[in-house]
């Protein structure tokens, strides 16, 4: 068979895989431009009864999470973030949960029951599902998770449920956090 039948045949298979691999990127897939280096949207919260602003946790890897008790892929991953606060929490990172449920007793109970050992805040602002500082994130599906380096600035965006505590997952924080 002459190389030009062979291209005939393999070149719309070729061209179709490449297509597929395209859509399957994560840019694609997330339909906006790359956040990575810029600053996250900044707000106040209270952390253990104290006022603060995201922007206090500047010199820290923060893994700002928008979470909800009512969404089962949150509540699959939260024993990760757990995990991963326990990796990071002595080396200069922290597992940062902001919570989008409306009723506080629902939050307060979720923290009890799935033993929550990283800092949360729940949104007072949440009306239904809609969280002011996540509607100002632009995040529409729960979880999503924003990982900001000690610089103050968004590393990566991830939007779902994520093995935190995977090898991959690990070895990237380890990395992050050796960055000075």
């Amino acid at each position: 068979m002459k190389f030009l039948d062979k291209a005939k045949i393999w070149g719309p298979f070729w061209l179709g895989v490449l297509v597929l691999v395209a859509f399957a990127l994560p840019q694609y897939r997330q339909g906006e431009a790359s956040l990575a280096g810029k600053t996250p949207e900044d707000f106040t919260m209270q952390l253990n009864g104290k006022a603060m602003k995201l922007s206090d946790l500047h010199g820290k890897i923060v893994v700002l999470n928008f979470w909800a008790s009512w969404c089962p892929p949150c509540v699959a991953e939260t024993p990760f973030l757990n995990n991963l606060q326990g990796r990071i929490g002595s080396r200069g990172g922290m597992v940062l949960g902001v919570n989008v449920d409306e009723d506080p007793d629902a939050y307060q109970k979720f923290l009890v029951d799935h033993g929550v050992v990283f800092p949360t805040w729940r949104d007072p602002s949440v009306q239904g599902t809609v969280s002011k500082i996540a509607k100002e994130y632009g995040t529409t599906v729960y979880p999503e998770t924003y990982v900001i380096d000690r610089k103050g600035k968004i590393a990566r965006k991830i939007i779902g449920e994520q093995r935190w505590d995977s090898p991959e997952m690990l070895a990237y924080f380890d990395a992050l956090l050796a960055e000075k």
